[in-house]
Order: structure tokens, then sequence, then C-alpha cells
């Protein structure tokens, strides 16, 4: 892989959010830059290559940020041959609590973008509709548990056979590194801007339980990449 592709691909994702702020933007830089999640899923192909993506939690929608640069990027032949082809949806749609982080989606993608589309709502009530692929970054730790069990279950049920459902948690039977996990989740959410809230953990063995009892057939894969933490990335798919 050319050593500059990956800080083409972090400029020209992060581009659009120049249009919300300093904030805005260089929340971007920062998410997208230092966080492996967004590069693996891209580089394993782990997303189908069409279809309809919903992204719950989505914040200022940085991943549709990332995942339109990326398609950009390979249009124009600047995609590493050992990377897999990148996906192109049809639609790309985020739901997000906080209405500072809408504002700045609206700001970077405008509000008539042909694929991407930002709304103000609670995921625990939000008609999710149905799509092909979810994604939850971490943010399934602020609801109880019994939130949880109903949000995973209503996913299910919105994807077709073969869907995928993509989210990162914290091993809460990690120790010290989770413990440090949440400490930084704690001080991200304060940045923004929102306060400070409990958090809903479980063992990865809960999780993997608790998805697997709706239904999922699910893998892991440690998230953190040399960072003290305890992510793990789970790949969640509705049997064929």
């Amino acid at each position: 892989m050319n050593p500059a592709f990956l800080p083409t691909l972090l400029d020209e994702a992060t581009l659009p959010f120049k249009k919300g702020g300093r904030f805005a933007y260089h929340y971007a830089r920062g998410k997208l830059g230092t966080d492996p999640i967004f590069r693996e899923m891209l580089r394993r192909g782990l997303l189908p290559s069409r279809g309809r993506l919903l992204d719950l939690g989505c914040g200022q929608g940085s991943l549709f940020g990332w995942l339109l640069a990326a398609e950009r990027l390979q249009a124009r032949g600047h995609w590493p041959t050992d990377w897999a082809p990148v996906p192109s949806f049809q639609s790309l749609r985020g739901i997000e609590l906080m209405q500072n982080d809408v504002q700045r989606a609206a700001d970077a993608f405008g509000a008539d973008h042909p694929v991407v589309r930002v709304e103000q709502g609670d995921m625990n009530h939000a008609d999710f509709g149905q799509v092909d692929v979810v994604t939850i970054l971490d943010a399934l730790h602020y609801f109880d548990h019994e939130q949880q069990s109903q949000v995973l279950r209503r996913i299910h049920a919105a994807l077709p056979p073969g869907g995928l459902f993509l989210t990162r948690i914290g091993d809460a039977s990690a120790g010290l590194p989770f413990h440090i996990s949440n400490w930084v989740d704690h001080a991200v959410t304060f940045v923004r801007g929102h306060r400070l809230p409990r958090l809903y953990c479980r063992t990865l063995a809960e999780w993997t339980a608790l998805l697997s009892g709706l239904g999922f057939e699910v893998s892991s894969d440690p998230m953190s990449e040399g960072k003290p933490f305890a992510n793990v990335m789970l790949v969640c798919r509705v049997p064929d």
C-alpha cells in the first residue's frame, strides 16, 4: 500500500466537515485518523458491495464521510490492490440523539445530499425501516440492559437474511484496559458537550450470548490496535 494513501483518504473524508467549523473538522480528523475500525471495515471488505446502511448514534456522520471518500478515491483509481473493493451504498442514513451533531452533519453534507440523511432521534424509539447493514460504534452501553436488548431485537428485524450488524463494545471482563476505555469514553462525551452518562456494560461473553440468542451469527475481533483499551468489534450476521 502506498504510504500516502491513508493520509489522502483522511483528507478526502474530512474535507466536508470544514463547513461545520473547526470543532467538526478536527473531531472528524481525530476520529477517522486514529480509530482502526474505520480502516479495517474497508480493508477487510466487511460491508456488502451495495445496499442501505443505517448508522445508529451516528454523531456528525463521520462514517458517511469516510465511505463516500473511499468511493471517490476508488473511482479515480487510487485504491490499494490488497484491499477489498469499496461498497457503493444507495442510502446512508444516520440517527443521532444530539441536535448539535445533527446540525454539524447538515453543514457537512447539505440538506439535499443524494445519499446521506442524518436525522435527530432516539434509537430506542426511531423507526429503523428495512436496511442491509446496521452499525453502532461505541453507543450501546449508554442504554440500560433492557433497552439494549430491545434495540438489538429491532435491528435483527430490520435486516434481511444475510444482513450485517457491525458494532464495537467494551469487554467488561478485560480489567484495567476496560476502565481506561470508560474513562476515555467519558472524556470524549464531555468534550462533545454532552452530560457524563452512566454506562451499562457487559463482558464479551455476555454480549455474544445476547446477540446469539437473538438469532445473530457472531464473530469478534479485538479493535484497539496497541492502545490500552478493551474495544472489541462484533461482526453479527443474520443467517441466510
